[in-house]
């Protein structure tokens, strides 16, 4: 059970990735995945639209054989919480799991960057 849990609120997001663009949160947080060195067993992105049918933000997930990384995002806030947890049952995966939000807060460019740090297990 031991393991690292970084929970991110990100505001004031300017970066080159689009809020409201599933598949380009999907391809962010996959190869954010993949260059840390996680693996992948299945993802799920989901779009939300408004009453008028315009994009209005995603909700996406990643499940790791070491745990998880979700991203939920507030194009209207241009706002995104994200969390990244590994396990480090077998290796040490925290240095994995800061390559994964450096790599997201590299892509979203938030102006008010919080980052929480708790140790599991």
């Amino acid at each position: 059970m031991q393991g690292l849990h970084l929970i991110a609120d990100l505001r004031d997001c300017a970066g080159p990735t689009r809020l409201d663009d599933e598949a380009a949160l999907a391809v962010l947080c996959l190869d954010a995945v993949a260059r840390a060195g996680l693996r992948a067993v299945g993802s799920l992105f989901h779009p939300f639209t408004g009453p008028d049918g315009s994009p209005q933000g995603v909700t996406g997930v990643v499940l790791l054989v070491e745990s998880h990384l979700a991203v939920h995002t507030w194009p209207e806030l241009r706002s995104v919480t994200a969390d990244v947890y590994v396990c480090n049952v077998g290796a040490d995966n925290t240095a994995r799991a800061e390559a994964v939000m450096a790599r997201l807060l590299d892509a979203f460019g938030p102006r008010e960057p919080r980052v929480q740090r708790v140790r599991r297990g």
